[in-house]
């Protein structure tokens, strides 16, 4: 069995890094749409971070399928 290192810390790293962004913009959306004395577009902000979320959750699982 050979096992190509450089290639597994890629995808370690891309994962890590796609893992964090995620959750970043998934905390920014419960900031932004939940907070009653944010300014009137943070509403809205929210809601595009959660679609980004929703987006990049199901790209992944395009991904995985093709």
């Amino acid at each position: 069995m050979n096992v190509d290192w450089a290639t597994l810390g890629q995808v370690i790293l891309v994962s890590v890094l796609l893992t964090v962004a995620v959750v970043g913009l998934f905390s920014v959306g419960i900031r932004a749409g939940l907070s009653r004395s944010a300014k009137p577009a943070a509403r809205p902000a929210g809601y595009f971070s959660f679609a980004l979320c929703a987006a990049a959750v199901g790209y992944g699982i395009f991904i995985i399928t093709s």
